[in-house]
């Protein structure tokens, strides 16, 4: 299947920039990055647009495995390996995501798990996070963008 059109961030003049400094943004305020990219993956699978995610990165000699965390989101409520933490932001990520699939679809328990263990600036680099990644699924698969791989 052939893109669409070119990306829509690439055609619409100044609009790559200020996404990818929103995405920069929310890098350095408090919340990991591993769960970042947690949140990007679990958003991605929850829209029907899977990332590849190669089982190590990095060339050469820097090559290392990737943290299992990654390679397991799609089981995140069984796997052994993710935090309270993550679990709680996967789960408010999978939630914010389905917005039209249930009458509340993100119950005071999930917000209350997250809310546990991120403060309020924690809860909206979250929350932005989730749309920053639903927004670009949105253009992508609307405009049937070729998936990239992880990286």
């Amino acid at each position: 299947m052939s893109a669409r059109m070119t990306n829509p961030s690439l055609v619409v003049p100044g609009a790559l920039q200020p996404l990818l400094d929103l995405t920069k943004v929310l890098s350095t305020n408090g919340v990991p990055q591993l769960t970042l990219d947690l949140i990007r993956l679990r958003v991605s699978q929850v829209n029907g647009r899977p990332i590849h995610v190669p089982a190590h990165l990095g060339e050469g000699d820097a090559r290392k495995p990737t943290d299992e965390r990654l390679l397991r989101v799609a089981e995140w409520r069984h796997a052994p390996c993710y935090s309270d933490a993550e679990r709680a932001a996967l789960a408010l990520a999978g939630g914010a995501s389905r917005l039209s699939e249930e009458e509340d679809p993100v119950p005071d328990d999930v917000w209350e798990e997250a809310a546990r263990h991120y403060d309020e600036r924690g809860l909206g680099v979250l929350m932005m996070q989730i749309g920053l990644v639903n927004l670009w699924n949105c253009v992508n698969v609307t405009t049937r963008q070729v998936p990239a791989d992880y990286s």
